[in-house]
């Protein structure tokens, strides 16, 4: 491939598929193969001893690359997900044969959380990881107190002591305070997370006496929690910090949410203190593997044998002081993918990556898609709404054009119809939009600050359009 890709040569690219697009119908049964996500059925094997490792100067760990994200494990049952009452059942085995996969090829960072998957994470992440040797791998959890009655020390003290017992170990390698700005008024909740309670001095005499190997924390939100952490980072000597970064983000991110903050500066202000970083979301919860057609065409261009993917991968795991990206891999192919750009990791050229952060990102940002990651932070739902599907399902349909703005469009009927029985088929009808009540409970549980109940209403009022033929209406 050619790492050098001139701006001349990218719009020509895009250029002519956005016309090819406009002149066909582009739906879910399009036989344009460069237009759809990949399918991975002829995915050849990853190679086993190629792993790229960052040193992290702080430990002397030798971290791989691709680090597995423990947050959206594979359950049993229900493929659209929870049961109606929220409840998750993960399955054992397979989470066991992704960890063993993984661990095979070289991947020794698994970091998860006593929120993810409901609660359940911690426990299957110990199971999993239980049956290799201790120094095979690095554990990564979190100090998630969210909800107000957590922050008491007493409280969040009982987090802290059940990640031992549920992760099977006497020591956690990585340990952060977790989602640092998120909140009304993140500085406030900051304070009393882990300030008032005694709870940072707790983790920083943990650390010394070697409980805690490494310790920083994880930011989504308020800047000015980030900014007040590393001004003090010669007090608290941060050993690492965990940001989301992928090419969306880089430089647009305050432009999808007002209140984001773009990685560009959060990556340059770690990089000024030599502060390795962990990277969350590098896919954006898979919105980066299933982009506008027109897109994807000119990715799979540029390079036919590579996966729509593995641009984003690449992209988060080029600059020097990425420690390690972090995947949340629910299925093999997935993980045989991402180990297949990172087993070497070839590092991108800057011509590629101000292609992917300038060019690519400008014409996602346009298609203006609800940016749900599918971290499903605000579920269960008290009324059962299948918030991430929802929006999974309406951004589908936006990248595919089937989100018709007029019974006028073109391909009005194929595009409604499309739509409608997607939906049906992807989120059953008692979750759907049309029952949200806008209790509003989701609000402060969702790291990207989406506007849920409002965009709750906007689907489910638009589909009621579809369905009874009143779009133009």
């Amino acid at each position: 491939m050619n790492n050098n890709i001139s701006r001349r040569r990218f719009f020509k690219i895009l250029g002519s598929t956005a016309t090819a697009v406009g002149l066909s119908l582009v739906g879910c049964k399009s036989d344009d193969k460069t237009a759809k996500p990949d399918d991975y059925k002829n995915q050849a094997a990853p190679p086993k001893g190629k792993m790229t490792y960052r040193l992290n100067h702080n430990s002397g760990d030798k971290v791989s690359i691709l680090g597995y994200g423990m947050m959206r494990l594979p359950m049993k049952g229900d493929v659209n997900g929870p049961s109606q009452d929220g409840e998750i059942a993960i399955d054992q085995d397979m989470v066991n044969r992704l960890v063993d996969y993984a661990i095979e090829h070289g991947v020794n960072y698994f970091d998860t959380s006593p929120a993810y998957c409901q609660g359940k994470s911690e426990g299957s992440t110990g199971q999993a990881l239980s049956r290799h040797k201790r120094d095979k791998y690095f554990i990564a959890t979190k100090l998630s107190n969210f909800a107000p009655a957590t922050w008491s020390r007493e409280e969040s003290m009982k987090i802290y002591k059940k990640s031992f017992r549920e992760l099977q170990t006497d020591y956690i390698d990585y340990y952060l305070l977790h989602a640092i700005g998120m909140g009304e008024d993140g500085m406030d909740e900051m304070q009393k997370r882990y300030f008032d309670n005694g709870m940072l001095d707790f983790l920083l005499e943990e650390r010394q006496k070697g409980k805690i190997r490494n310790l920083g924390f994880s930011y989504h939100g308020d800047i000015g929690c980030f900014d007040y952490l590393l001004a003090r980072h010669d007090k608290y000597k941060w050993d690492f910090v965990q940001i989301e970064l992928n090419y969306l983000d880089w430089n647009f991110a305050d432009e999808i949410n007002a209140r984001n903050t773009d990685a560009v500066y959060l990556y340059r202000e770690l990089e000024k203190r030599n502060i390795p970083a962990v990277i969350m979301e590098p896919l954006l919860g898979g919105r980066l593997a299933k982009m506008p057609h027109s897109i994807m065409r000119s990715l799979k261009e540029l390079n036919p044998q590579a996966s729509v993917a593995s641009w984003a991968f690449r992209y988060a795991g080029t600059p020097k002081g990425v420690l390690t990206v972090l995947s949340g891999m629910t299925y093999m192919e997935h993980l045989k993918d991402n180990l297949l750009s990172m087993c070497p990791l070839k590092p991108l050229s800057d011509s590629e990556m101000r292609f992917l952060d300038r060019d690519v990102a400008s014409q996602i940002v346009d298609y203006k898609l609800i940016p749900c990651n599918d971290c499903k932070y605000c579920m269960p739902c008290p009324y059962g709404i299948d918030i991430p599907g929802v929006f999974l399902h309406y951004n589908r349909c936006q990248n595919e054009s089937n989100v018709p703005r007029s019974k006028q469009d073109a391909n009005y009927k194929s595009a409604r119809r499309a739509f409608l029985i997607g939906y049906d088929r992807s989120v059953p009808r008692m979750r759907q939009a049309d029952h949200c009540t806008g209790c509003g409970k989701c609000l402060r549980e969702c790291p990207q600050r989406i506007a849920i109940p409002q965009e709750m209403e906007r689907i489910s009022k638009y589909t009621d359009q579809l369905k009874q033929g009143t779009l133009d209406v």
